[in-house]
């Protein structure tokens, strides 16, 4: 299918897991690449696998001056987005008595501002016609222990699907979000560091009897949502949170 065809899409943390995989689905679906991730070793890779047409640059979403990088070399070589998957984020697992504010901020500064300043600072370069979809987690709303910072910065971002939804939908750009479930991805590992085995253990059982499926999701079966949400198929949808999360929030 080619119906991305002439179009740009952007992802950011789109060198690994579901930026990755959104990237090569969008990819297939006829658009050329934008990655914006904070490791340049792991972006370079993910552009030999994607091919060398895409635009790949390194920065950190918490860092405004990277933004601004970003959008200077997209204006440069595309001059415009069609859609941007708002897909960076970080995730630590901690009781909420164990929380400290470095803590809080560090997962803040990533997961709410910078991706609201991601939307923000490419509000000029969206085109008519355009999507942007936002991640966000079941976690957002099922109130899963360890999760209190991580899930409240989710469901920040699930109100900013709305709030930007009504103030973009005018320009012609429709905005929504992607809600995965527990995801096989490198973050899932990343996030566990540090917590004892007998914890991983616990949080592993108690996910799974969770998920009416009984398995993770596959980052490609994320991926699918996004193109979707990113097609003219999802046309007259808008502010929407679409879970793929084989059934944890809804069975």
């Amino acid at each position: 299918m080619s119906e991305l065809s002439g179009k740009v899409a952007g992802a950011t943390g789109g060198s690994s897991g579901i930026g990755l995989a959104a990237a090569r689905r969008l990819r297939d679906a006829g658009a050329s690449l934008v990655l914006f991730a904070r490791d340049a070793a792991e972006l370079e890779r993910a552009k030999g696998a994607l091919g060398t047409s895409v635009l790949a640059v390194a920065g950190d979403v918490a860092n405004l001056a990277d933004l601004d990088r970003l959008y200077a070399e997209v204006r440069a070589r595309h001059a415009g987005v069609d859609v941007l998957f708002v897909n960076a984020g970080i995730a630590e697992w901690v009781l909420a008595a164990d929380v400290t504010p470095e803590h809080f901020d560090r997962l803040f500064a990533v997961n709410v501002r910078g991706a609201y300043f991601t939307v923000q600072r490419a509000i000029p370069l969206l085109r008519k016609g355009g999507a942007v979809v936002f991640c966000t987690s079941a976690a957002d709303c099922i109130g899963a222990a360890r999760t209190s910072v991580y899930a409240a910065g989710k469901a920040a971002v699930r109100s900013m699907t709305r709030t930007l939804a009504t103030e973009l939908l005018p320009l012609g750009v429709r905005v929504n979000a992607v809600s995965p479930g527990p995801t096989e991805t490198p973050i899932q590992a990343k996030s566990a560091r540090g917590l004892p085995a007998d914890v991983l253990q616990e949080m592993g059982r108690a996910t799974f009897s969770r998920i009416p499926m009984a398995r993770l999701a596959q980052a490609s079966e994320v991926a699918e949502a996004v193109h979707f949400l990113a097609s003219p198929a999802a046309s007259f949808i808008v502010g929407q949170e679409l879970a793929v999360d084989g059934g944890l929030t809804a069975l």
